[in-house]
């Protein structure tokens, strides 16, 4: 199906948080990845423990990330789940000893309300559900209920089954209609039009063609009026396009970052916060010049 890359778009400007908001310019907003896990597909172990955790999110901030979205349990294709309690007890200490240390908004990286609910206490301001706020039935009314921004992703079956076969007829106008339908849910549950994000789910129940067509035709999503967040960093499609799987993925995500920045697409998370920041530094100075 062919696509228009030059329609108006009815591009979100801001997106309102718990307590603060973060406003658009004319690059993407950053959104560091703290994974406080033994096995996350990138940086698994790398900031497992309290104190490299703790100096992580203070790097990223001081990178000059917009957000710092922290993670307790693993999503990469065919982890294993972890219950609750072991979640609580890898990022509840982390959050404890971030409080009052930095400026940014903290985003949680859960599907579970249980986690949701304590690190919102402890002052996250954005629930991120790779769900789309499903896999749990009580994460909306702790969205609703706290006030905090959401962040809902479209993935295809769980982490355990999602890459087995995944398949649509168009992958774009699927996943699109699945994040309308999905708006739509929250704002009758009673989440602020403001303060939902919408996320396509790069990697989650896609096959590379599907994750090359996403980004590709990711303007597509600004149709929905919300925020859009692409999460891509350091992901297979990128290895696999570059024809080496082993090969280091940071200089490939900032070049497909630089498209998605082209597109207007308004939040990345991503692993290398620096080299972002320098690159869309440059990209603004150039387009303001």
């Amino acid at each position: 199906m062919a696509r228009s890359e030059t329609r108006a778009s009815p591009r979100a400007t801001r997106w309102q948080l718990r307590t603060k908001k973060i406003e658009f310019g004319n690059v993407p907003a950053i959104m560091g990845i703290l994974n406080v896990t033994p096995d996350s597909f990138s940086d698994g172990g790398d900031f497992y423990s309290l104190q490299t955790a703790v100096d992580r999110a203070l790097g990223i901030e001081d990178a000059g990330a917009a957000i710092l979205d922290i993670g307790g349990e693993s999503t990469r294709p065919y982890s294993q789940s972890i219950d609750t309690d072991e979640e609580l007890r890898r990022i509840v200490p982390v959050m404890e000893k971030l409080q009052g240390r930095l400026s940014i908004p903290i985003s949680i990286d859960t599907t579970k309300a249980a986690v949701a609910q304590a690190a919102v206490d402890l002052g996250a301001e954005i629930i991120n559900d790779v769900s789309g706020l499903e896999a749990d039935p009580e994460m909306i009314e702790i969205a609703r209920s706290r006030r905090v921004g959401v962040c809902a992703m479209h993935r295809q079956g769980t982490p355990q089954t999602m890459q087995d076969n995944p398949t649509y007829v168009d992958v774009v106008e699927e996943i699109y209609d699945y994040l309308s339908q999905r708006d739509q849910h929250l704002l009758v549950s009673g989440i602020e039009l403001d303060r939902i994000c919408l996320d396509p789910g790069i990697g989650f129940g896609k096959t590379h063609e599907h994750n090359i067509e996403l980004v590709r035709s990711s303007r597509r999503f600004l149709d929905l009026g919300r925020p859009i967040l692409i999460g891509h960093s350091r992901k297979g499609f990128i290895g696999k396009a570059l024809g080496n799987k082993d090969i280091p993925r940071d200089y490939g995500t900032i070049g497909v970052s630089l498209w998605l920045a082209q597109q207007d697409i308004q939040i990345l998370r991503v692993h290398d916060v620096a080299g972002h920041v320098q690159a869309l530094r440059l990209l603004s100075a150039i387009r303001s010049g």
